[in-house]
Formats: C-alpha cells, sequence, structure tokens
C-alpha cells in the first residue's frame, strides 16, 4: 500500500535545489520521484518562464514582474545564489527547458496561474517538447485557466487545487460538482485536509483523484498512503520515499 502512491517532486527537490530550475527537476528526477511539479508564467514576450511568483524578487533578487520582462532578460538573472553559492549562475528556465528533462514513463505537473493568453503559450510550447500531453498534468487553483488550458490541451489530465478551508467536508460536494462539470480528473488539496478512507473512496465513487501537497513529514504520509490518495507532493522526493519504503 505504501509504495502504490506516487512520489511528486515540489518544484522539483526544492528542499536541497533551487525551486523550479532543470537542476531541481534533475534532482527530483534522480531521487526516483515518478513526477516533478513546477509552476509557469507568462513573459512579456509571451513565452512560458518556470517560476512560482509573481514577481522575481525573491528568487532572482530583480524587483519586476515576471510579465512585465521577455524570457532572455529574465534567463540573465541568477535564480540559484538565494540557495547558495555552490548555485550560482542557475537560470529560471523556459518550460520548453523543463520539458527535456523528464524522463521516458515520467509525469510533469504543470501549476498555472491564471493570465491572459497562457494557454495557447503553454499548447505550443507542450507541441514543441518531447513529452507527450498524456504524461503533462495541468493544475490550478484558477478554474477559468484550468479550464482554458484544458480545452487547448485536451489529451492533458487536469486537477484542481484547493487549499485548506474551514469544514473542507461540507466543500466536497460542490468540488466534485466542478470537477465533473469541467472535466477535471480530480483534486490537488493541501495536507491540512482532513483526509481519510472515506474521503478517498467518496471521490473514487464519482470517477475522481485525490491528490495531497506538500508533505514533509513521514507520519502523515504514511498515514496519506493509507487512505489511498493518488500522490503525494513533497519537497524530499527521495527521502520520503525511503521513509515510505520502511513499511
Amino acid at each position: 500500500m505504501m509504495n502504490a502512491v506516487e512520489i511528486v517532486a515540489h518544484r522539483g527537490a526544492s528542499a536541497d535545489a533551487p525551486e523550479n530550475t532543470v537542476e531541481a527537476a534533475n534532482l527530483g528526477w534522480s531521487q526516483q520521484a515518478d513526477a516533478v511539479e513546477i509552476d509557469v508564467h507568462l513573459t512579456r514576450d509571451g513565452e512560458v518562464a518556470v517560476i512560482h511568483d509573481h514577481t522575481l524578487l525573491r528568487t532572482t533578487g530583480r524587483d519586476a514582474r515576471v510579465d512585465a520582462l521577455t524570457l532572455a532578460d529574465i534567463q540573465k538573472l541568477d535564480a540559484g545564489i538565494w540557495k547558495g553559492a555552490s548555485w550560482r549562475g542557475v537560470r529560471v528556465p523556459s518550460l520548453g527547458d523543463i520539458l527535456t528533462t523528464v524522463p521516458t514513463g515520467r509525469k510533469l505537473l504543470i501549476e498555472l496561474k491564471a493570465a491572459e493568453g497562457l494557454a495557447p503559450a503553454l499548447k505550443r510550447a507542450v507541441a514543441a517538447g518531447p513529452v507527450s500531453a498524456e504524461r503533462i498534468v495541468l493544475i490550478s487553483f484558477e478554474r477559468e485557466a484550468l479550464r482554458e488550458a484544458k480545452k487547448a490541451l485536451p489529451d492533458c489530465r487536469a486537477l484542481f487545487l484547493a487549499d485548506t478551508p474551514e469544514g473542507a467536508p461540507e466543500k466536497l460536494p460542490g468540488l466534485i460538482r466542478l470537477c465533473r462539470e469541467e472535466g477535471f480528473a480530480g483534486l490537488g488539496v493541501s495536507t491540512g485536509w482532513p483526509i481519510d478512507a472515506n474521503l478517498v473512496g467518496r471521490l473514487r465513487a464519482e470517477g475522481l483523484e485525490l491528490h495531497v501537497w506538500t508533505v514533509n513529514d513521514a507520519r502523515r504520509a504514511r498515514a496519506l498512503a493509507a487512505a489511498g490518495v493518488a500522490s503525494i507532493t513533497t519537497d524530499r522526493p527521495g527521502w520520503l520515499r525511503g521513509k515510505l519504503s520502511e513499511d
């Protein structure tokens, strides 16, 4: 049961490497992650940059919005030094850069930020890359962004993201209805949700999956795996796989 759950590297192996970089993705793959999760934004020139925040300040030191600069300008910045001197010179990648890292048989989860033009830009990047749409999972908190991306890339699976609301079980019927109306494959929820086998079973009965983020606690991960969640996203994929394999 413990080994059945998929392990997803959150922004790559982000505990050890600068998040959302080629280096973090490759480290996630080397730590035997089943999938890597990344975040994407649209640049001023319509390219898809892999970065979590709307601005570049936290990870590059440049106080500017991603959508205010071209991809070429963004890739002149150092996105690694904040993590440590050994990562000096690491760059903000494009989606295409990350797609080239994905090993055969593994998956890429792409978290979408709401932006006009993002869906067609995603479609272009995926069409030009080496990874089939069937191995790409689109995820977002934004219903409209996820709908548009799913329309542009119908062969990709889509998961609607939900953080930890008060009374999460009470919100579940509405989230199930949303997924069924939009053709989404299921939900990605934060680890604070009250997840057990009954909740997973309710979703499965509707033909939906449950995925959980971000889990860096072995005891919590074991409980989620026992409940039957489809995947667990973590900053430490190799470490967490080892802990689950101990059972």
